[in-house]
């Protein structure tokens, strides 16, 4: 750390006295744009300029966005917003994200920044979705005050994506953009590379090959050491194909065995934009289509996007509108397939069981990963429209009325279906100890796999509408005011219907009438929601001399999720009860260098001080009818198949309120050398004495449960960015940027005086994700290695490692910091961009060590002699009451019987401090390198423009050392608050070389 911190002072530094010298040539005659006077869209498509934004923002532009042309215009992000943590949820064909601002600051409810795109509230899976090139900037409004005009779904930030509109040119003018991907998986778990294939001790093996056990069709590197007698023999893999045949492979190593099992994919991405307009009117459609064919067989993505927009003005009427037609098309196999790689010994060349069925191939005790592939499937189609209407009638100068309104539409089918599989083949004549022998008498105790196919289909609907009264006036010659007034009205709906069960009676035919057990309607998803919000919002702007900018908010809100429906004692209905809320906020900002002419020179020329609070609600914390004791089948003795169901037995307090959030906000810009250097800080402190969290009551009550708002946290941290133009010429620029955000959410108190709460909990091994007082959030909690006062690991008489038989500390989930670098040169056409970051201080559960030392793949079961026993390094025994070296092999068992039953059965599977990883990761994110072509030398032709590019997504990662590239530390299993946990259903980091043209006419 602390050489990093020396090379990034040593690059300022060197970049200063660059640009200082730089400012002296008499090249440089260029002026920067002040990019204060660009107007930026933020909440409820309030346009100011970014002078008389009083909270923390920052914008992307459309170059930054598309400049790796990353297909999720989400991730395009990562690395370029400090404060923004993104976390891949899923990591296949169609990959979906955690976008965090600023860290948690609900430990029940969504912590998710909210999406707005042209205007109204929309989803992450929209954005996601949506080609980047039609994309002009992303305004990430970190600070609550910015956002709070959202009022209860305003407190964890807000992106507000603004499209791209049709040009004032009367001349038709075409883009064409198009992009070749070539993706690849890295960072695959580093194998031990000094035992092979087998078990020790197999009742079934026969063979002796040099008097060593060896049993070809292990799912494990158990084997003999390929130091052994068998080392480089050619020697039996697997089990014997249906002709019979064996295959047969030298009894070595083999180098990125499991990486031989991924293809090459390849996304195409084209896009085709058409756009003209007039003074008055502008009309612009874009037409999207990205085929991604992913590392994984036969796992592929089509998506088409059709983009219409088009405005007109009237007189004192103006009228755009927008309508967006999605439909997504995905089909992969199942999550459990790279769990099934991971179980791979070293010495198998996976390949070569490409067409084999799973009774032959290179493990009865796995399912062929290549069988999986074409026999379990999961497809999914949707198709989403979106149309949106904004209408302006200007009334005079001063006053005018908007209406911005939105109806999306959605639909989706998915169905999923596993072919059957009966291992009821006898071998014979294969010439070895399996003749004679079936998987189904025993001899491997193997289950059938049973067919099943589902299908579910969904709808949805969403409406969003604001109704304002705009007001613009000069007070006195030096105050203007800006007002606000309007109404909201949000709708969203959405229901499922799914069918399906087991045992197809006809092979291949995938439909609910071929399911010969279907399954109970109430076990599938099957249900109906809907969700309506109203609202009566004000926005106050004040400006004095354009140098002082103060800012207020207030939202009036009421929400179906706060709505009960009571009843009296006698349990007659009493009158529907929907508690409003209110949401409010004051920020302000002052610019000295504009109040004081006299501040402003050649060293300082911008300097803008802001101050924000802000009052903010989180209403998602409490769930769709909530506050409804809804009923639910009852499963199990002594029901049986009874007509009766039983209230739930936890449930939402009916006076429970929504999570408040008290925010305070304090940030400081500033301009040096005509914004050669600038600097931006804040400072945040966000309280919630509002918190939801579960209070345990008698279960002899009828319930176990309750959440009510009882508890406080605490958010808070800052950012610090940091930009530099060293070189800025008429043909060369140079332009760096660095951040360093922090932030930390603490608990300051639980239900009932509760040290901790659970938010996710594994059995084996014992650990999991929990919100503990006094400590950050969330936190990792688990069961710890006994350790003596020097850090050393105690084992009892039999040399088995001591565990605490409580849940302890073992991390935290968010990191201590997070630094961002990018850079760019320019040099005529030329322009070379690259985006890193850096972060530490956070852990990760890595589940995929349980798999890799179950199978002896992990180099902790290697680099000793198995056939001697396994003696915990650095281990103690107490003797006589003092701590002596300890020389006792797990198990007391000094032989390969003692090693396997420590790694598969043993403490090293129990102990949740085994799985825990440092999460530290340095990361280059983006490497992007592309060509103008002279203007000169398309002046004889019908090209506007045409750029040529190459580029470079996650191209270098480094982990921290005792991650083994287990998994990514950036991979989370929810979208949820239970983030810190990495399952074998994630596939490694994936990076992507491409190549990219642009062209317009």
């Amino acid at each position: 750390m602390k050489k990093l911190t020396t090379s990034v002072l040593a690059v300022v530094l060197t970049s200063s006295f660059v640009m200082l010298s730089a400012q002296q040539t008499p090249n440089d005659t260029l002026k920067t744009t002040d990019i204060r006077e660009v107007v930026v869209t933020g909440a409820l498509g309030i346009k100011k300029r970014q002078d008389a934004v009083t909270s923390s923002n920052q914008v992307v532009n459309s170059a930054e966005i598309t400049q790796a042309n990353n297909p999720n215009a989400i991730q395009s992000l990562t690395g370029k917003v400090s404060g923004l943590q993104i976390n891949t949820t899923n990591n296949s064909v169609n990959s979906t994200t955690r976008v965090v601002l600023r860290g948690p600051r609900s430990i029940s409810g969504n912590n998710q920044a909210l999406v707005v795109i042209d205007g109204v509230i929309s989803t992450l899976g929209i954005l996601q979705n949506l080609p980047p090139e039609i994309i002009d900037n992303m305004n990430v409004i970190k600070g609550m005050q910015g956002a709070a005009l959202y009022g209860e779904k305003g407190s964890n930030g807000v992106i507000v994506v603004t499209t791209k509109r049709g040009t004032k040119s009367e001349k038709l003018q075409f883009s064409l953009t198009n992009s070749i991907d070539f993706s690849s998986v890295y960072k695959l778990p580093i194998f031990q590379k000094e035992y092979g294939q087998g078990w020790p001790g197999d009742a079934f093996d026969t063979t002796d090959y040099g008097g060593t056990n060896w049993t070809p069709y292990e799912n494990s590197n158990w084997g003999p050491a390929y130091s052994s007698s068998l080392g480089g023999q050619n020697l039996l893999v697997g089990l014997p194909q249906a002709d019979n045949t064996w295959f047969t492979d030298t009894f070595s190593p083999k180098k990125n065995h499991i990486a031989k099992f991924f293809q090459t994919g390849v996304l195409l991405q084209n896009g085709l934009s058409v756009t003209a307009g007039g003074s008055d009117s502008y009309v612009f459609l874009s037409v999207n289509r990205a085929e991604n064919d992913f590392v994984v067989d036969k796992d592929n993505l089509k998506r088409n996007n059709f983009i219409l927009k088009a405005g007109k003005k009237i007189g004192n009427f103006r009228i755009d509108g927008n309508v967006n037609y999605l439909d997504l098309r995905t089909s992969q196999t199942s999550a459990g397939l790279y769990s099934q790689l991971l179980q791979t010994p070293t010495n198998v060349d996976i390949t070569k069981f490409r067409n084999s069925l799973p009774d032959a191939g290179h493990s009865m005790y796995i399912t062929n990963p290549y069988w999986l592939i074409d026999n379990n499937r999961f497809d999914d189609k949707s198709r989403t429209f979106t149309g949106l209407i904004n209408l302006e009638y200007k009334l005079n100068d001063h006053v005018s009325f908007t209406y911005a309104g939105t109806v999306v539409s959605g639909s989706s089918i998915s169905e999923s279906h596993l072919n059957a599989f009966n291992f009821d083949r006898v071998y014979r004549g294969t010439d070895t100890y399996l003749d004679g022998h079936s998987p189904s008498d025993g001899t491997f105790g193997v289950e059938p796999i049973v067919s099943n196919y589902y299908k579910s289909v969904g709808s949805s609907f969403r409406y969003y509408g604001d109704l304002m009264a705009n007001f613009d006036y000069d007070l006195t010659n030096d105050i203007n005011m800006k007002l606000n007034v309007g109404h909201n009205i949000q709708d969203t709906s959405g229901s499922t219907t799914s069918v399906g069960g087991k045992n197809l009676k006809i092979p291949g035919w995938y439909h609910i009438n071929n399911v010969l057990q279907p399954d109970q309607f109430y076990s599938l998803d099957n249900g109906k929601t809907q969700v309506r919000s109203y609202a009566w919002f004000a926005n106050l702007d004040l400006s004095y001399k354009d140098y002082l900018f103060l800012n207020s908010t207030f939202r009036y809100e009421k929400s179906s999720l706060t709505s009960i429906n009571p009843v009296d004692s006698q349990g007659n209905a009493l009158p529907f009860n929907n508690e409003p809320f209110a949401y409010y906020s004051f920020g302000g900002s002052f610019i000295p260098t504009k109040a004081f002419e006299s501040l402003k020179g050649k060293v300082l020329n911008y300097a803008k001080v802001s101050l924000s609070y802000s009052k903010v609600g989180n209403v998602q914390t409490i769930g769709v009818y909530g506050l409804d004791r809804v009923g639910a089948f009852p499963t199990g003795y002594p029901f049986g198949d009874l007509s009766s169901y039983l209230p739930t037995t936890s449930y939402y307090s009916p006076d429970v309120q929504p999570e408040f959030f008290y925010s305070k906000e304090a940030s400081l810009q500033l301009g040096f050398f005509n914004d050669r250097i600038t600097f931006e800080g804040s400072v945040f402190r966000n309280d919630n004495d509002n918190m939801i969290t579960s209070v345990t009551t008698s279960s002899a009550s009828g319930i176990t449960s309750i959440l009510d708002n009882i508890g406080n946290s605490r958010n808070q941290g800052f950012e610090l960015d940091l930009g530099l133009t060293p070189i800025k010429t008429k043909d060369f620029e140079w332009k760096l940027r660095g951040s360093y955000s922090t932030y930390r959410t603490k608990i300051i108190s639980l239900a009932d005086g509760s040290p901790d709460t659970p938010l996710t909990v594994y059995g084996r091994p014992a650990v999991g994700i929990y919100a503990v007082v006094g400590d950050d959030f969330p936190m990792i909690k688990g069961t710890k290695y006994q350790r003596d006062p020097n850090g050393n690991i105690i084992v009892d008489a039999n040399g088995n490692p001591l565990s605490t038989s409580t849940l302890e500390v073992l991390g935290k989930v968010n990191p201590d910091y997070i630094l961002g670098f990018s850079t760019s040169f320019k040099f005529k056409g030329i322009t070379l961009s690259a985006v890193a970051d850096y972060r530490t201080g956070n852990s990760f559960v890595a589940l995929s060590k349980t798999t890799l030392g179950f199978a002896g793949n992990l180099e902790q079961t290697a680099g000793f002699d198995r056939s001697q026993g396994y003696i915990i390094p650095n281990s103690v025994q107490l003797v006589n009451g003092q701590y002596v070296a300890n020389t006792t092999t797990v198990g007391d068992d000094p032989s390969y019987f003692g090693v396997n039953s420590y790694f598969t059965q043993g403490a090293f599977q129990s102990v949740g401090e085994e799985y825990v990883v440092d999460g530290t990761a340095l990361k280059v994110r983006e490497i992007a390198l592309s060509y103008d072509i002279p203007k000169s030398v398309l002046r004889n032709t019908f090209v506007n423009s045409l750029t040529i590019g190459v580029y470079a997504r996650n191209p270098f990662v480094v982990y921290a050392k005792d991650n083994r590239n287990f998994a990514d530390p950036e991979t989370s299993s929810t979208n949820g608050n239970a983030a810190g946990v990495a399952l074998t259903g994630q596939y490694p980091t994936i990076r992507n070389y491409g190549f990219n043209l642009n062209v317009t006419f």
